[in-house]
């Protein structure tokens, strides 16, 4: 990641000729926000902040929130690529702050460095890569999604058969730009869906760059008359759509999750054991932040290789996490379990808070789950190891989980499980159309 002060970025805006500065945040659902300012107003904005009106920005407060200012994070600065040259637009990611000069406890970003500074204090940092996917929809006449897929291909297909290759081709383009550094980028099993994975990276980078990541392919796919959507299951004769997690430990430049042993045929350390178990034990409290839509849970199914169960493993797919074979400085715990509906900034704090806690308690996973581990039973396992098979039962976790609240922050975490519940009391008074074609032939 570059290092860039307030200087580099007045300087760089001068030389690029930009005009517009859009001044972008997260609520706490993840949505991205932004305020646009004038390159003439940018050296006020780097020294004091942008004051705005948090009462409009859902998850931040319910009453008008005076002194709340935007700060912007001088490194993050990128000039936006599909804009004109002549009068060129760039983007700065803010921090929140109060009117006392503290991070505002509602600023996702601030429970992220939060839960950084207890992890660097220990002596660790954090890394992470992530595999993202997506599906894309072709839109009507009025530009509205359909639920067209924009193809019929497989894995890895290749045009014609694949579609959204030049779609895909510009959105990598577009990114690489942009500063990113990506890994690869793929056709995915379903129809219409795809994979772009992004390099590993320090924690708060990647945060910042998936927060960019959704906005950049969605605007894309727009501009190819897509609709791109992340929506963990849009069809449900259709695989789902995940977020892979890669985490890792370093001490300077080694990787602590590696140790070589004759003993354990894994290679892995008693560290990267703790962390697995402190994954697997807070794993119902998390589920609610990186599984948060009602509509997530019908990805997270047993039988259609989807991480349905609080469990890890080298090779099953139903576990949330795998740990893949490669050892030494690539050796990596993958999450399989969040959707990119999450809020980037909040899933990470929460997973990390989790690994964090079984390193410090030293808590031992149980045993991997092979293959043939599900040859016993769907139920019993969905009873023994399943994660939370609804937003209701991730909620109810979260809200006796005081270690994942502790990494949200009494607002945060009070403020999600309250409009989390009054959308899963919208969901359960509407009558769906499962329950007409079920039911009504025959009461």
């Amino acid at each position: 990641m570059n290092i860039l002060t307030k200087e580099d970025v007045l300087e760089k805006a001068k030389e690029y000729d930009v005009k517009f500065i859009r001044l972008q945040f997260t609520d706490i659902f993840g949505s991205f926000k932004n305020i646009a300012i004038t390159v003439e107003e940018l050296e006020r904005a780097l020294s004091f902040g942008v004051m705005f009106d948090s009462a409009v920005i859902e998850g931040f407060s319910q009453n008008k929130e005076s002194d709340i200012y935007l700060l912007p994070d001088p490194s993050t600065f990128v000039i936006f690529p599909w804009r004109p040259r002549n009068g060129a637009v760039a983007r700065l990611i803010c921090d929140v702050y109060n009117s006392e000069g503290e991070l505002f406890a509602g600023c996702p970003r601030a429970a992220l460095k939060r839960v950084l500074k207890e992890v660097n204090q220990l002596g660790y940092r954090p890394q992470s890569a992530v595999e993202t996917e997506f599906f894309l929809f072709h839109t009507d006449a009025q530009g509205n999604p359909t639920k067209i897929t924009h193809d019929q291909a497989g894995y890895c297909d290749l045009t014609p058969v694949d579609l959204g290759e030049n779609c895909r081709r510009d959105m990598v383009l577009t990114l690489e730009s942009m500063g990113f550094e990506i890994a690869s980028s793929h056709h995915e099993i379903a129809a219409g869906q795809h994979e772009i994975a992004l390099k590993e990276d320090d924690v708060l980078f990647m945060a910042d760059n998936l927060s960019t990541f959704k906005f950049v392919v969605r605007t894309i796919a727009q501009r190819h008359g897509l609709h791109a959507s992340f929506m963990p299951k849009p069809m449900a004769d259709l695989s789902g759509s995940g977020l892979h997690l890669h985490h890792s430990l370093w001490q300077e430049d080694k990787n602590i999750f590696y140790a070589h042993s004759h003993t354990d045929c894994l290679q892995l350390s008693k560290i990267a054991y703790y962390y697995i178990g402190g994954l697997i034990e807070h794993a119902g409290a998390f589920t609610a932040i990186a599984n948060p839509l009602i509509n997530s849970y019908k990805r997270l199914t047993l039988g259609k290789l989807a991480p349905a169960l609080a469990a890890w493993s080298e090779q099953n797919r139903s576990t949330m996490i795998r740990v893949p074979a490669q050892r030494e400085n690539d050796t990596r715990i993958v999450l399989r379990s969040p959707d990119g509906t999450c809020n980037p900034y909040l899933v990470f704090a929460v997973t990390l808070k989790a690994g964090l806690e079984g390193i410090k308690n030293k808590i031992n996973p149980p045993a991997p789950l092979e293959d043939n581990d599900l040859h016993g039973g769907f139920k019993k396992l969905v009873r023994t190891h399943g994660l939370p098979r609804s937003l209701d039962e991730a909620l109810s976790a979260l809200a006796s989980d005081e270690i994942i609240k502790d990494a949200l922050g009494e607002q945060i975490w009070s403020r999600f499980i309250e409009a989390k519940e009054e959308e899963c009391e919208r969901f359960h008074a509407t009558v769906h159309q499962w329950e007409i074609d079920e039911y009504l032939r025959y009461f």
